[in-house]
């Protein structure tokens, strides 16, 4: 099941106090915004890319690329992680595995 994973420096947390948690980010800590839309902005911390994302709050999600996102998503599966979310129109799909780590699986640049 070797689909070649490999992480982003990306991780994104959605909460419905947006407004509030960009402020958080970018005045109080004084993160650099690297990104914005009307829903979504990026932070620069170094190390990692930090998104904040209007909406439903969960816990924060890290990012894994596969050159076959649908191959790796169904082995995945199959080896016991379950779909959190999926919009095709993002594209996204958000997994949880089985130790409880989510993540979305995003398609490799190769």
């Amino acid at each position: 099941m070797n689909h070649n994973f490999e992480s982003t420096r990306d991780i994104i947390i959605r909460t419905e106090n947006w407004d509030d948690a960009v402020a958080f980010y970018g005045k109080t800590m004084g993160l650099p915004e690297t990104y914005r839309s009307r829903t979504l902005v990026g932070f620069d911390t170094g190390a990692i890319q930090l998104f904040v994302e209007k909406g439903p709050q969960h816990g924060p999600v890290f990012e894994f690329l596969v050159a076959d996102v649908q191959a790796a998503k169904h082995a995945l599966l199959a080896a016991r992680c379950k779909v959190v979310e999926e919009d095709a129109t993002v594209p996204r799909c958000y997994l949880r595995d089985p130790y409880g780590v989510v993540f979305n699986l995003g398609q490799s640049r190769q």
